[in-house]
């Protein structure tokens, strides 16, 4: 039989595979626009139009499209290459930030009717972005423009497009796996079906009888040393306690053995075929529980190489502190609050897995490609690992399909090049979703105690943190998570007397690890929500009490967490302009409808967060004039929906009197600069942005040099332009292209590099309102007003921080209201799907409106400030404040899900 498919308008006759899916059909041929997020129906980013209907390819059966014409998101433009307007209008509006929704979001948008394109919440509910909140996503389906064309004029503080905008719309940006590799294997992972237990034997045999099966790798193979999965400029900062495959397993999912072979197909039945002995222990999936005298011990190694704190106890790392006298500010007080408050595990659902593939190229060099956000690290990581120079290791990140800090770890890398080192042939691993919900990490669940008291004019006398934070089977980023979240939390209020006591605990569950906020958003969801009771308890308005107690721009940064840290200064002041916007808001008249009945509150919170972590974090940057009298930059850090490539071209482009479309960027790759410490913490901008900054000065500098030496002019009468060098006064002009000829021809590379350490470090502040409507029959929560108050410093692209603000605000809903990954009793993760783990949709999203203050910052990069993590972390307790005004209950516990919410409600009538 005879098989014929259009694809793009043009013929192909190859069968698929039995049982092939259209997805992976279409990628066969080389059409990578069509993404891989779920493989079940969930997420959308694979749909494709079949005879001008969307479909998810990955439910769609290849033999099915037989004699029917199928469009990708490469076929939208016209055969001129004339853009399609729904690719111009998401070009136009920036309706993307990571971009790998958006060729699914295209395909849908552009099959869309007049009466679809009035009910848009029906319209995309088979769509899912992590990224942007969606409000852009409208924009860009409605014809509203943001974006500005970047042209002549100042690039600074104007709203110029990414650069690999033209990339994302057509289909054309490379993420990690899409490449073509010959002789690609492919590798899959047996995992433990037990929380706890040691491999006694394991049988590869029948394995390797698999046709296709190359090899298969065991805790035997693997490297005996120990190390961490979290990538930081010092490994030191985080606990030894991983092996890349362990003879004893400590969760449900955890790697048991590696299987590489010619197909996924044949390395899947390789997992099948082997035959694992396990002595089943003892598991302790409970924090509190596990810090009990005779609980199971998770890691019974040696605290001090292993840098655990008390292994014997499951304590990966604590902390204990106080300044002033507690007990005596708890006497002094005229009402104290005391609650306890928990969070759960938030998946950070990045649409593109984890993921890479590796080889040895042509010079012999082990080279990885990865989904990463820090491949400067991972480098160093592999380094250690396998006793390599690292002349000899090259990691390469295309574009990274989100990241929000679940790629800050090395989970991948090391097995990948573990096999390739062996097998001296390429592989690839690329995590399902359902590996994504077990076999990654989370956020960190946290139990907050916390005790606030105050005056009765709202003075406080007396904070108390007790904190305990559930960091799983491995400890990786946990006792800087532990540290940090406690941190910004306390100091951000001016109070004599302040305790912390913090326990970061191992538990035989899936790791938790690096999330957006870094644990600031689950202790600030206590704090605000204990403020905003004690204000009322005291009869104050909650705005007020904290307007009275907040740090002001001269105040010290006062925490019993650790001794003051001599790089963390307010490097500008925003909070109380973000105050204002609150207050503002807070008094406009109520314009909503709302359904007869529902209850009706409103409520705020505020944060603070520094950027980067202590200790530096550093980046390189270099800058050299082309021949053809543009520019080049190299950059270290990576693009994951960050905006960082799109701003650095904007500074470079300040600074050297050009414009954004003259610069060319290289980036994310270890052969371009000498570090990168990686885009994490909020540093893309700011730290890896300022060395962007000082290459482009140098840079600057040596070509005004040479001009001048050139023309024989004083280099005081040089300016650069687009284009060329002028001497005013002379009436002279050497254009870049004859700079850079003359240069050549003495000899001369034009060129500048740029280092920026990190430190000191400033902070941002944020500041969240809401106002709701909740209806006590059902418990729904509906969000009547977002309004979003953040103090970025100097905003250099309003357009791409808008968004940043906007997809955290909706991110940071999710995980409050209904986000949660359920682990049951057995340890095993419940919600390994999309279907089971919700997501916001664009129904569920509220529009934000967004207010930047008008601040600068005295270490950022032209004043700028971070803005990727902080506006996550103030929306649960000002939601939460909302939902109190509203019911008159305080809730505790994330997530407000209906059930939960409707059974307070009716305990409270009953009561």
């Amino acid at each position: 039989m005879s098989y014929r498919i259009e694809v793009n308008g043009l013929p192909f006759d190859v069968e698929p595979r039995p049982g092939q899916c259209l997805r992976t059909y279409l990628r066969d041929r080389g059409w990578f626009g069509v993404k891989k997020g779920c493989d079940a129906g969930d997420c959308g980013a694979c749909t494709v139009q079949v005879d001008g209907e969307p479909v998810h390819s990955c439910l769609y059966p290849a033999v099915r499209a037989e004699g029917r014409r199928v469009t990708t998101v490469e076929g939208l433009a016209g055969t001129d290459g004339e853009l399609h307007p729904v690719q111009r209008r998401f070009l136009d509006a920036q309706g993307f930030q990571c971009g790998f929704c958006t060729a699914g979001f295209l395909m849908t948008a552009a099959a869309l009717d007049e009466e679809q394109l009035d009910d848009l919440p029906q319209a995309l509910k088979g769509n899912l972005c992590r990224c942007t909140g969606y409000r852009a996503i409208e924009d860009a389906i409605r014809g509203v423009r943001h974006a500005e064309a970047p042209g002549a004029g100042e690039a600074v503080g104007r709203n110029l497009p990414a650069p690999a905008g033209p990339q994302v719309v057509t289909g054309t940006a490379r993420y990690t796996f899409d490449i073509d590799v010959p002789g690609l294997l492919h590798m899959k992972l047996l995992r433990s079906p037990h929380a706890h237990a040691r491999i006694t034997a394991i049988d590869t045999s029948a394995a390797l009888q698999v046709p296709g099966v190359q090899a298969v790798f065991t805790h035997h193979d693997a490297p005996d040393r120990h190390f961490s999965t979290a990538r930081h400029e010092h490994p030191e900062d985080d606990p030894d306690d991983t092996r890349v495959l362990d003879d004893t397993v400590r969760y449900a999912g955890q790697r048991v053995a590696a299987v590489v072979a010619d197909t996924e197909g044949a390395a899947e039945e390789g997992c099948r075929r082997i035959e694992v002995a396990y002595q089943v222990l003892p598991a302790v999936l409970d924090p509190e529980r596990a810090m009990e005298p005779g609980a199971p011990v998770v890691h019974d190694k040696d605290a001090r190489t292993a840098r655990i704190a008390r292994p014997r106890q499951n304590v990966v790392g604590e902390l204990h502190g106080e300044v002033g006298d507690v007990a005596a500010g708890f006497a002094a007080a005229d009402e104290v609050y005391e609650e306890t408050f928990r969070t759960v595990r938030v998946q950070h659902a990045s649409l593109e897995t984890h993921g890479a593939v590796g080889w040895i190229d042509d010079g012999g060099r082990l080279t990885v490609r990865t989904s990463s956000q820090t491949p400067f690290l991972t480098r160093r990581a592999l380094c250690a690992l396998y006793d390599l120079p690292a002349d000899q290791v090259r990691v390469v990140a295309g574009r990274v399909g989100g990241g929000f800090g679940g790629k800050q770890e090395m989970l991948v890398e090391d097995v990948v090049a573990l096999a390739v080192l062996r097998l001296r042939r390429p592989v690839k691993l690329e995590y399902t979703r359902a590996e994504q919900f077990f076999g990654a990490t989370t956020r960190h669940p946290f139990s907050v105690r916390v005790k606030a008291g105050a005056r009765r004019d709202g003075t406080l006398t007396a904070l108390e943190l007790r904190v305990v934070a559930n960091t799983g089977a491995y400890g990786n980023h946990g006792p800087a998570v532990l540290f940090h979240g406690c941190d910004e939390s306390l100091s951000v209020y001016r109070c004599p007397n302040k305790k912390a006591d913090g326990y970061c605990v191992y538990t035989h569950t899936v790791p938790a690890g690096a999330y957006r906020g870094y644990g600031l958003g689950q202790v600030t969801f206590a704090m605000e929500s204990a403020l905003d009771e004690l204000a009322r308890r005291l009869g104050l308005d909650p705005l007020l009490l904290r307007a009275r107690t907040v740090i002001g721009p001269d105040d010290p940064l006062v925490t019993p967490v650790s001794e003051p840290e001599e790089d963390l200064r307010l490097g500008g002041y925003g909070l109380d302009q973000c105050l204002d916007i609150v207050r503002r808001a807070q008094a406009e008249p109520r314009t909503e409808q709302v359904p007869d009945g529902w209850l009706v509150g409103e409520g705020s919170a505020l944060s603070m967060n520094a950027t980067g972590p202590p200790g530096g974090h550093f980046a390189d940057a270099r800058m050299l004039l082309r021949p053809d009298g543009g520019y080049e930059l190299s950059v270290g850090t990576a693009e994951f929906g960050n905006g960082t490539t799109t701003v650095h071209r904007q500074v470079a482009a300040g600074e050297l009197g050009t414009t954004v479309d003259r610069i060319s960027v290289r980036q994310s790759d270890t052969d371009v600069v000498g570090h990168d410490t990686g885009a994490f913490g909020s540093t893309g901008v700011v730290v890896a942005g300022k060395a962007t900054l000082r290459a482009a000065r140098a840079l600057a500098d040596a070509v005004l040099d040479f001009a001048a030496a050139r023309l024989r002019v004083p280099r005081a009468q040089l300016r650069l332009t687009e284009d060329a060098v002028l001497a005013d006064a002379a009436g002279l002009r050497l254009t870049l292209e004859e700079v850079h000829a003359a240069a050549r021809a003495v000899g001369v590379t034009l060129a500048a590099d740029g280092h920026f350490g990190g430190t000191p470090r400033s902070m941002a502040f944020n500041a969240q309102y809401f106002r709701i409507a909740v209806d006590p029959g059902s418990g729904e929560i509906r969000v009547l007003r977002s309004v979003h108050a953040a103090d970025a410093g100097k905003v250099l692209n309003p357009m791409q921080c808008r968004g940043q603000v906007e997809g955290g605000v909706a991110q940071a809903l999710g995980a409050t209201l209904f986000e949660n990954v359920r682990v049951d009793g057995s340890g095993r993760v419940e919600t390994a799907t999309f279907r089971r783990y919700r997501l916001p949709a664009y129904a569920d999203v509220p529009r934000t409106e967004v207010h930047f203050t008008r601040t600068a910052d005295a270490t950022g990069p032209l004043g700028a400030k971070s803005m990727s993590e902080s506006p996550f972390n103030p929306v649960a307790p000002a939601l939460a404040n909302a939902l109190r005004d509203a019911t008159g209950i305080r809730f505790t516990e994330l997530p407000f899900t209906r059930d939960r919410v409707w059974q307070r409600i009716d305990a409270a009538a009953r009561e």
